[in-house]
């Protein structure tokens, strides 16, 4: 059989395919409005496969808070708004626990780890990674202190460029990284470590290919694409490498396990191995080897991305930077900054926070699916709808910031200059499946951010304009940019 003939066949077997999933979606009564979709490839001529996002956000504007389209032959709805992901997330929150599968991850990854899986062995290893990530220092004094001597090595590493033009994304990158490998294997890498650099770079190209048009197209009609080439084989190449490498360290690790004296998250898996207890099934190696691909990926690349943002909003705004120099100055002085100096510093937490709402890293925050049918706010959701909570729709909610499309860090403060929370910045995302690591994440983002304020004023080298316009991914990641980093002491 020839290509051409090959390609027909498959095009007329999803074509009967998605006429009968049409059919059978037709009987759901009150499923979500939105624009019709053409046979086979359903919304995506209409859809920016690069950012769907700003697609979405003009689509609610015409449907609402709640609508529907259809992304190849899958079903899909998208939830736009505070209010309306709060309501889904918190007050439904048991239906909407479940990950939809994904193909381009689903074929290595499986319903394995905490970030794709479902059902039981979901809630289990969440339970375990939470609990882990807590006895290895997540919100203790241990960490902040490893994450302090860490931005101190930093620090020394951008004093080395003496103040000539670099590119900052491989010192971030390995900086971030170093403290979530030092919860997984208590270890730390060097900058120029042969290993980190290439453990980062395979999930950098991964992050960045995941967000593809390429991508989002092979998701979408798997069974076509995968006859062809393209980014998935590279995608599929780099899981596996990583995978390889996790294998064997913690098969090394497993010779060395002292149950008695559990070092690290990964020791703490082994021992879980061994209880013998009910749940003992979930604690096996396929398990492990997902999961701290998981935590190493969203440890590294999400904080990573959100410090290179602030670094280049800094540049892009130099009276904000000095505003935050003069706090450091006036509360820290020339000691290293403590995570108990942030009530102290109501503008550089301002700054802080306002970096991750306008970086927006994560702006269709990772896919949903229902885990039951569902009634929401008066439509019928079938169990196993594949559900967008568009975070990017919360963090520029037009009701809670004044400025959405703005750098403002007074999104933040009252009129006297002190910290205000606002509910609808929730860069986590909220509910059951919220970032395990959220409470790590603050702490670095703090001491990391504040240290390198302290020790340098950041500019832009001499000409270059700076783009604030997010780089192709899955997240939304600042495009490459150098920087001078003139040393203050």
């Amino acid at each position: 059989m020839d290509l051409v003939t090959l390609l027909v066949s498959l095009v007329v077997i999803l074509f009967l395919v998605n006429a009968l999933k049409n059919q059978k979606q037709g009987n759901y009564k009150n499923f979500p409005p939105g624009p019709k979709p053409l046979p086979i490839i359903g919304n995506v001529l209409m859809l920016d496969m690069s950012k769907p996002h700003k697609t979405f956000m003009e689509l609610s504007e015409t449907y609402g808070p709640v609508f529907s389209v259809n992304i190849g032959m899958t079903k899909t709805v998208v939830l736009c708004g505070y209010e309306t992901i709060k309501d889904a997330l918190i007050n439904h929150a048991d239906a909407f626990s479940d990950r939809p599968i994904v193909p381009v991850t689903d074929n290595l990854l499986g319903n394995n780890g905490v970030v794709f899986s479902s059902g039981e062995n979901w809630k289990v290893m969440r339970r375990f990674a939470l609990s882990a990530l807590r006895d290895y220092g997540m919100g203790r004094k241990a960490i902040e202190n490893k994450i302090i001597e860490e931005a101190e090595c930093l620090v020394q590493k951008l004093k080395s460029y003496e103040g000539k033009p670099f590119d900052n994304l491989t010192c971030i990158n390995a900086a971030v990284a170093n403290i979530i490998v030092s919860i997984l294997l208590s270890h730390r890498f060097e900058y120029e470590d042969p290993t980190i650099l290439r453990l980062m770079g395979l999930t950098n190209e991964n992050v960045r290919l995941l967000g593809s048009p390429w991508i989002r197209m092979y998701n979408s009609f798997p069974s076509l694409m995968d006859r062809l080439p393209g980014a998935h084989r590279t995608v599929f190449g780099n899981i596996r490498e990583f995978q390889k490498f996790i294998r064997a360290t913690f098969t090394k690790q497993k010779k060395e396990l002292d149950v008695n004296d559990q070092r690290n998250l990964v020791d703490a898996f082994l021992a879980k191995q061994q209880e013998g207890k009910p749940e003992s099934e979930y604690y096996h190696n396929d398990n492990l080897t997902v999961l701290v691909g998981n935590l190493f990926a969203a440890g590294m690349e999400t904080t990573s991305t959100t410090l290179r943002w602030g670094l280049l909003l800094m540049m892009k705004h130099p009276e904000i930077q000095q505003k935050v120099h003069d706090e450091i100055e006036r509360v820290i002085g020339l000691a290293p900054p403590q995570m108990e100096h942030r009530k102290q510093m109501p503008y550089t937490d301002a700054v802080i926070h306002e970096i991750q709402r306008f970086g927006d890293i994560v702006p269709g925050n990772l896919p949903h699916a229902t885990s039951e049918d569902v009634t929401f706010r008066g439509y019928f959701l079938p169990k196993g709808t594949l559900v967008i909570p568009l975070l990017h729709s919360t963090l520029r909610d037009k009701t809670y910031f004044e400025k959405p499309d703005e750098f403002y860090p007074e999104h933040f403060l009252d009129s006297k200059g002190n910290f205000k929370k606002n509910e609808a910045f929730i860069p986590f995302s909220i509910g059951k499946r919220s970032c395990a690591g959220e409470t790590l994440a603050k702490m670095e983002l703090f001491l990391f951010f504040t240290t390198l304020l302290q020790n340098f004023t950041f500019k832009p080298t001499a000409g270059a304009k700076l783009d604030l316009s997010p780089a192709l991914g899955a997240t939304n990641s600042p495009k490459p940019f150098e920087i001078c980093a003139t040393s203050r002491r």
